[in-house]
């Protein structure tokens, strides 16, 4: 009988019901994960041994985040990523060793929403598992109306598609709008990492994002760009703001 199998599922209640959850529910890909402390955060937690059991658990129980380790038996954990980032927006969180730089490449690249490092520590994984309250309702702002519980976007009313890492990075601005917010903030709090992304990762996903939400990149009107610091969703009826140079 394999640990998913044991007594990390929800109890069932009498008639065979499976209990409610009340909390976020962790499946956990990764046969060396010791994560006894996220109960009594209030975390559900399922672990499973291999990549062919999680992808056929996730099917079946619709977990709100993965974690999975990089040297996963079975269905290898790239693959695993791959093919739920075509069927599901499901946040992935992959953790890695000290020699798993190049697999932790491939796996952001595959569509995992942040690496941690192994050993896994509570106080590193509750922020990615703990769903902000501003998500539980949607944002409007202006002509943009985003809804975090049905993943999905509107521009004026009409449905637009925003890929997972575009979708968290337009959830933050909006939940901060009329202010600005630093690259390090969005670095945190979007990318889940204490390190700016490199390469311009994130002047590429505004100018993605504007590109959406119809907004003009020379005088943007929703996203404006405060060079040398960070970026502002604005209010409606604001003037245009220029942006030359940098993004």
């Amino acid at each position: 009988m394999s640990r998913a199998t044991a007594a990390v599922s929800p109890p069932a209640q009498p008639g065979g019901e499976t209990a409610a959850r009340t909390g976020p529910f962790l499946l956990v890909a990764d046969p060396q994960a010791e994560l006894d402390g996220l109960a009594e955060h209030g975390i559900t937690v399922v672990q499973c041994d291999d990549g062919m059991e999680a992808l056929l658990r996730i099917g079946a129980e619709q977990p709100d985040v993965l974690l999975l380790g990089a040297d996963l038996p079975g269905l290898d954990a790239v693959t695993l990523i791959t093919t739920l980032r075509r069927r599901m927006d499901l946040r992935i969180i992959f953790g890695v060793g000290a020699s798993d730089a190049e697999i932790a490449i491939k796996a952001l690249q595959a569509g995992a929403t942040a690496c941690v490092v192994k050993p896994y520590r509570i106080t590193e994984l509750l922020p990615l598992l703990q769903v902000p309250p501003s998500a539980e309702a949607p944002l409007r702002v202006g002509d943009v109306e985003l809804d975090a519980k049905a993943h999905v976007v509107r521009v004026r009313g009409e449905p637009v598609h925003v890929p997972l890492r575009e979708f968290d990075l337009l959830a933050y601005l909006m939940a901060n709008a009329g202010r600005v917010v630093t690259r390090h903030e969005i670095s945190r709090h979007v990318w889940a990492s204490s390190i700016e992304p490199p390469n311009n990762t994130i002047a590429v996903h505004i100018k993605r994002l504007r590109r959406r939400l119809g907004d003009s990149e020379k005088s943007p009107r929703i996203i404006h760009t405060v060079r040398g610091v960070g970026y502002r969703y604005a209010q409606p009826d604001e003037p245009p703001a220029e942006v030359a140079g940098n993004l």
